[in-house]
């Protein structure tokens, strides 16, 4: 068992409707020295892949992002879910589903931030149906970006994202990857 894994067996909360609470270490309450084991994890994961940029959505990505960033030593930018008039220029855009949330939203990432020359490593807490992925790759693919990989904290193994995005050929790197989870018992099971 990783230390995320340790973790999450430690403080995560199983809920029904196949939710996992992390919110007291991953996505609410913030475990920075924890976000720092994820991010030089990555790097070694990583090691050797060409990476100018790390991309994730707002809003729980962006610490994990932020902290998975010092050990690249690249920029990050993160696809925003609102429009706001601090926003100019042109943007790219892609529609959203969240499992957390049920809702769609169009994410924004402006064109200043994004172009040709990058190899975009993309960073964010959980997996499940993979359609914020989907619409990150959709922004990448845009700009005419390459997608370098994909690091994700959480993958929920039995839900459809993480195999839809390895049968598109991305190269994804979970930390963690759930393959049970029971409400009544609370006891989690996780992917060797």
């Amino acid at each position: 068992m990783n230390f995320l894994e340790e973790r999450i067996i430690k403080d995560g909360v199983v809920k029904e409707g196949n939710i996992l609470k992390v919110d007291s270490f991953l996505n609410h309450q913030l475990d920075v020295e924890l976000f720092d084991e994820m991010g030089a994890e990555w790097a070694k994961r990583f090691e050797g892949v060409e990476i100018n940029k790390i991309l994730t959505i707002e809003a729980s990505g962006i610490g994990i992002a932020c902290v998975a960033a010092r050990h690249f030593n690249v920029p990050v930018v993160f696809a925003k879910k609102t429009q706001s008039v601090n926003l100019d220029g042109e943007m790219y855009t892609a529609e959203v589903e969240s499992f957390t949330h049920k809702n769609k939203n169009h994410v924004i990432v402006s064109k200043k931030y994004l172009n040709e020359n990058d190899k975009v490593l993309i960073i964010d807490d959980f997996l499940a149906n993979g359609c914020a992925l989907q619409g990150l790759i959709s922004i990448i693919n845009s700009a005419n970006a390459t997608v370098a990989g994909i690091g994700i904290a959480i993958e929920k193994g039995f839900q459809p994202g993480g195999q839809i995005i390895r049968n598109l050929g991305y190269r994804l790197e979970s930390l963690a990857i759930v393959d049970g989870m029971d409400p009544a018992t609370g006891k989690i099971t996780f992917r060797n």
